[in-house]
Parts: structure tokens; sequence; C-alpha cells
């Protein structure tokens, strides 16, 4: 018979396995807690979207508060490289041990240049190769100046708008023949030969059994408790190979099935979960979190239904462009819609709205944490829109965790507003 668990005790388990599920250390983040954080993670996902901070900084600040992005770009550009760009849930950094196995499943024949003429295809694959090695690390735009050759073909798949030079490259990322070196202050790659990044070409993974059951356990760590299309989810694998490793990791002892209170399909917990007593933890969470990756997941763990709204019309949106889910303690209580205006130091909350049993100090902790992020970003202020059923509260909140408090215009009146509120950060 199965083991039983409740839903609070799923829930610790996951956080655990996420990170979450503790207060965050205090003192310095050192490079090493950066670098045991995301060992436990394995990947976290790139996005471009910069409104608050790009994607993959957030999780590191959810789980260790205010640390130095620049430990981030040093794990990714220096070697012995710690992290590196690969296709996994979506494009993604991840644990360079992890790269012969994820080239051996990931399959993204939409992206690049498949379409693409045979013979121009080859004819360019063999151009930037030989401009990568005699040259150093170089960006899309700055191979297509070198190489001459800027003409956009095809206009009938995912990155209709690339020029023929960036098709190839993206090609060739995909194939596994060339890596990012590191990304320039507009978040561009500068590309470079994979074997360079590895200091010699990586060893490919001939066993594909062996290499889904390294991936899915990985996984499984991560999640703590699951299903197989969580796991399989998690690097963007097959959900029937990833049924199948499940079985192999079962047999061999890295996964037990259990049950869950309220879940009605099978599944796992990894054999070196923890099970918190309780959880402590409070973070914002990013939209690309590894937590929130899996919407039906966060549903029945948390009661949490979550959608981003970034391509959403505007006049469409229920929550905002840019909303982070507040997670406190075992419960996801709150989300707000973050925006940092960097030209004038502040941290927008342009909405606030708690979840229907969120505890009575929602909006104090909250506002903590909203002081905490704003120093992180090196912003100044902090402005709460009145635009949502936990905007007051917060305001109120905000007002008394800094001094002194200066009030702004109501955007929509133009009016002194005291729910609007300008907060000097300490």
């Amino acid at each position: 018979m199965n083991a039983s668990l409740s839903l609070s005790q799923a829930r610790r388990i996951a956080l655990a396995a996420q990170g979450l599920s503790k207060a965050r250390p205090s003192g310095p983040v050192t490079a090493r807690a950066v670098g045991r954080t995301f060992a436990r993670l394995n990947l976290v996902q790139i996005d471009s979207v910069n409104v608050l901070a790009r994607s993959h900084y957030l999780p590191f600040f959810s789980r260790l508060g205010n640390y130095n992005p620049a430990i981030l770009q040093a794990m990714a550009g220096k070697s012995p490289r710690k992290m590196m760009e690969y296709w996994a849930h979506e494009a993604s950094f991840i644990r360079p041990e992890h790269f012969p196995d994820l080239l051996l499943w990931q399959k993204r024949l939409w992206v690049g240049a498949h379409r693409m003429d045979p013979t121009l295809r080859l004819e360019m694959e063999q151009r930037i190769m030989a401009a990568l090695a005699s040259g150093p690390p170089m960006t899309a735009a700055e191979l297509t100046s070198k190489l001459g050759h800027d003409e956009v073909q095809g206009r009938d798949n995912w990155g209709w708008n690339w020029n023929v030079v960036k098709r190839v490259l993206e090609h060739l990322f995909e194939e596994g023949r060339v890596s990012a070196a590191s990304r320039t202050t507009q978040f561009e790659r500068k590309y470079t030969l994979t074997a360079r990044v590895f200091k010699g070409e990586p060893l490919p993974a001939t066993d594909a059994d062996g290499s889904m059951d390294r991936l899915i356990e990985a996984a499984a760590r991560a999640h703590g408790v699951g299903t197989i299309r969580c796991f399989a989810d998690y690097f963007r694998t097959p959900v029937r190979a990833g049924a199948a490793s499940v079985q192999r990791l079962v047999h061999a002892g890295r996964l037990e099935p259990v049950t869950v209170q309220g879940w009605d399909r099978e599944t796992y917990r990894h054999v070196e979960s923890k099970v918190p007593r309780k959880a402590e933890g409070r973070a914002l969470l990013s939209p690309f979190d590894s937590l929130v990756f899996e919407r039906r997941r966060l549903e029945e763990l948390f009661g949490f239904h979550y959608r981003i709204e970034i391509y959403t019309p505007a006049p469409k949106r229920r929550f905002g462009y840019y909303v982070l889910p507040f997670l406190l303690r075992e419960s996801i209580v709150a989300r707000v819609d973050l925006k940092a205006d960097r030209a004038n130091g502040r941290l927008l909350v342009r909405a606030a709205h708690g979840e229907p049993e969120a505890p009575a100090d929602t909006a104090v902790e909250l506002a903590a944490e909203l002081q905490l992020m704003a120093e992180w970003l090196g912003l100044v202020e902090i402005v709460v829109e009145p635009v949502g059923d936990l905007a007051s509260p917060l305001a109120e909140a905000v007002a008394a965790s800094a001094h002194p408090l200066v009030c702004a215009d109501d955007p929509l009146t133009g009016k002194p507003d005291n729910v609007v509120l300008v907060s000097p950060v300490d």
C-alpha cells in the first residue's frame, strides 16, 4: 500500500525541495550559497522581459534575498562553468552535466534553420563555425557584419524575422555545436564553440534510458513530490519516455509511489525528500519560477490558479502585466503586478490582490518583502497604486515600515490620495 500524504505535507515537501521552506539566511549571500541553490533547482528559465528584473535573477532573490547578480554572471561565464545555456523547460541556464542528456532528448525542430535551403544552410554553418573557431565570441549581429549576410529568408515559422546568420546560429545552438559564452548588456548572446565552453568536446550521452533516468531523477529531486507529467515537464522531456523512467527509478529505489489528499493521479516522492515540520519561508516568485512551472500542480498543491497575462490585451487582464505570486509560509496568499521604474528609482506596485484565505499579516509581510526587493534592485521608493483589494492595507503597511512618507497623486484623478504611497526605502 502506498504511503499517504496530507496536502500540507505535500506542500512542505515541495517547498523544501525548491529551497523555499525556510527563512532566508542572515548575512551576506556568498557565491557558495548561490551555487548550492542552483544545484538544487537544476535550471532557471531565461526570458527577455525586463519589466522588473531578468527572470533568471529572480529565483535566487526569492530564495536568498539581497545577493549580487554578478555571481551568476561568473557562474555562467568563467571556467569551470557552473551553469550554461541550453533548451530545457524553455531557454534556460542548466547545469553543464545535464547538457549531454538534454542534447539527446531536446528536439526543437521549429527553431532555427530546419526549413532553410540545405545548401545555403551548410555553407553558412561552415562559415559561422570557421569564424567562431578563429575569433572571439560574437553576437548574431557581429557575425552578420563579419560574414556580410543579412538577408531574411522565409517567414513561415518561429523566428520569421531572423536573418540567415541568426537562424543558422540557433540551429547550431540546438544541435549543441555552438553555445553562449556570455550575454551583452542588451541581453544578446555572444556565441562560441561548445568545445570552448567545455574545454574540449562534451561526451555525448549514448544510453537513452540512462540519460532519461538522470533527467527525471533530477526533476524529481527538484519537485520532492509530483506526477510523471510534473517530472517530464521540468526539462520538457517526452512524457511516455518519462513514465518508463519513473518505473525504472521506482524499481531502483529512488522514487516511491505515494497518495496525496485530493490528487487523482499517480504520484511519486523522491526518497531523499524532506518533510519540514513547518514552512517558514516568504518569497515573491517570478512568473517563470520553477515552483510555478506546472500550473495544474500549482493549483492542486496551493489552490492557486495562475496565468501569465503578458500577452493578454490590457483591458482583458485580470491581475496585471507582470504578476508575481506571493508565498507566505506554506501558502500562496497574494499576487502583485510589479514594475521597476529605474529612471526614477521606484518600485511600482501596479496592483495587489489577496487570495480568499490570506492570513491577517499578509500586507505586513508583503510590505517587508517589497522593501527587500527594492533594496536589491537599487530602488529608493516604493509606490503602491490603488488597484486590487490588497492595495489599501499594503499601502498602510508600506507607510508603517519606512519613513518619511510622501503622498503621490492618484493616477486617475491627479489629486493626492492616501492609497497611492511613495515610500523611501530605508
